[in-house]
């Protein structure tokens, strides 16, 4: 366990530095990689979804993302495309094209729409964030105009 904490910390910071993300947000990359890394992995393990698991650590990499955008005034997407990189699924991709090299197609097309299922899944993961992101927004400027009035 230690051994993927690892290297999904070093694989994320890795990616924010091809990002040309700023050296002071790489530590913080790494960490939201890590924290979306260790809720896939907890999820995967007990309930057998990746895709539930998925969609879990993605929501929660937009949501600290945005919460570190706004805390440390930096674009959202330097720590969400980073933070995201740990759960993209490129060996199953990779998997299912060799399946398809191979003439293996009732295997390749089973591991290509599980790694789309994962895609989707990320992206959904992202898109809610920001939903929730907007809400909380709302329900923020609403509180601070009424205690105006």
């Amino acid at each position: 366990m230690f051994a993927q904490l690892l290297t999904s910390f070093i694989a994320t910071g890795a990616f924010g530095i091809l990002f040309n993300a700023p050296k002071q947000t790489l530590i913080k990359c790494g960490l939201i990689g890590t924290g979306g890394w260790i809720i896939y992995y907890y999820l995967d393990h007990n309930n057998h979804n990746a895709v539930l698991a998925t969609v879990a650590a993605s929501i929660f990499v937009g949501v600290v993302s945005h919460v570190l955008a706004k805390v440390f005034k930096t674009p959202v997407i330097i720590y969400s495309v980073a933070g995201i990189i740990p759960l993209v699924p490129g060996g199953l991709a990779y998997d299912a094209m060799r399946n398809f090299v191979e003439n293996d197609y009732n295997a390749a097309l089973n591991l290509a729409a599980k790694a789309f299922m994962l895609s989707g899944s990320i992206a959904f993961g992202l898109v809610f964030s920001e939903v929730i992101n907007q809400v909380v927004r709302k329900l923020s400027d609403k509180r601070t105009y009424l205690k105006k009035s």
